[in-house]
């Protein structure tokens, strides 16, 4: 482990430096050895789906881990659009001149070399080498087990990518051993060689990344996303987008766990919602209040609220207005989605402003929680840190920047 981070840090200079478009071959590349290796892609995560069964995983982590022809096609149309993306590097944010003649620019830099330690996610393995060389920065990725032969047959495309431009095959590295105490060693640092640790996984995971890492981490412990259906709420637009919100995918992270109905609009809304939900095959945990409008619904427990479920099961409480939602929001989410549904603007605005979480909507689904639709072309994760990025972690959110000043002579007096 210590030599491969020496490995990375070795490339992360040739990688800093490599023009934009060799970068941007480097990914076509990729996306097109993804596209030449789909059977072999293919035929590996069925290994995975195979043991997965056999060790009674259940069915919201085998969709996780599941790919399809399409999923294939759709990591390599990612990689592509990655690579039509204006490259973040060398971008100047600002640019000033002091009364002495000094000029300053903020320049964009890469942040180094980024260990990215994920679970069940084969796909992570090719969004995050592509983002990674989109932004100048070179990766070491450590899968989870599960999907350890998806992610080894992924990353040798991602080599053929790299072989293609000319650059180093150490650019992104991918641990290939399921033994845990990788990830140990990666918590470590590897005698410096890290610059940053990002987790995208289960909550065990992330919480022992951001308890033990002694390099900064990147990421959010758990998606517990709320949507909101305002009195004012359109009911045929408040049904469509919950459905879509809790039952899309229920294994992503930026499924809505709690849906808060507002007591004003409860008995017009909330029944076709719930019928609508429960039609789709959803599980519904209410308060008394909205079991009485709903009697089919289980009543939830005080463990349900502030609960990610990743399946298809939803908490329903009806509250008394803006303000209880905004309360109940702060008691139990965890800063990562929130939204709204309402016709009352000055209702949306006030929403949009009071909530503190990384994502905030209006009369859209939480499932759009997710940087490919931020058009960011793919993530490494969601953020819900305060400091450097937050929200979906794109290229540019990927990058720092240093100071570049030009003088014509100046000493200072």
């Amino acid at each position: 482990m210590l030599a491969m981070g020496l490995r990375a840090r070795a490339a992360a200079d040739q990688v800093r430096l490599a023009p934009a478009r060799v970068r941007s071959a480097a990914l076509i590349a990729m996306a097109a050895a993804l596209r030449t290796r789909a059977a072999a892609i293919l035929k590996a995560n069925a290994r995975d789906l195979e043991r997965a069964r056999t060790n009674g995983i259940g069915e919201a982590l085998i969709d996780r881990l599941a790919l399809t022809p399409g999923r294939v096609e759709a990591m390599a149309a990612a990689v592509d659009e990655v690579a039509a993306f204006p490259d973040p590097l060398a971008v100047e944010t600002a640019r000033w001149i002091r009364p002495n003649g000094l000029d300053f620019a903020r320049v964009r830099t890469p942040l180094g070399v980024l260990a990215i330690i994920y679970e069940s996610r084969p796909n992570v393995t090719a969004d995050a080498a592509a983002l990674c060389l989109r932004s100048g920065n070179v990766a070491i990725l450590r899968s989870g087990s599960d999907c350890l032969d998806s992610a080894m047959a992924i990353h040798a495309a991602v080599i053929e990518g790299l072989v293609a431009a000319g650059l180093p095959q150490d650019s992104v590295q991918l641990v290939d051993t399921p033994d845990r105490a990788a990830v140990g060693a990666l918590l470590t640092g590897l005698d410096g060689t890290i610059d940053l640790l990002i987790p995208r996984g289960g909550k065990s995971l992330v919480a022992r990344v951001q308890a033990e890492a002694r390099v900064p981490v990147l990421g959010h412990l758990e998606g517990i996303n709320h949507t909101y259906l305002h009195a004012s709420a359109d009911a045929d637009m408040a049904t469509a987008i919950v459905v879509n919100a809790k039952m899309r995918r229920v294994s992503v992270c930026g499924s809505t766990e709690t849906l808060l109905v507002d007591r004003a609009g409860g008995a017009r809304l909330l029944p076709p919602v719930a019928g609508a939900l429960m039609a789709a095959g959803c599980e519904l945990r209410g308060d008394a209040e909205a079991r009485a409008l709903v009697p089919a619904m289980r009543a939830a427990t005080d463990e349900d609220w502030g609960r990610e479920f990743l399946a298809p099961i939803l908490a329903v409480r009806v509250v008394d207005g803006l303000k209880a939602a905004l309360d109940h929001i702060r008691r139990h989410g965890s800063g990562h989605t929130e939204a709204i549904v309402a016709g009352d603007a000055e209702a949306a605005a006030a929403f949009l402003s009071a909530v503190d979480s990384a994502i905030v909507l209006w009369n859209a689904s939480t499932q759009f929680a997710d940087g490919g639709e931020f058009g960011f072309g793919g993530e490494i994760g969601i953020s819900t840190s305060r400091l450097h990025a937050r929200g979906p972690v794109g290229a540019e959110q990927l990058t720092s920047y240093k100071y570049v000043v030009r003088g014509t002579g100046q000493t200072r007096p």
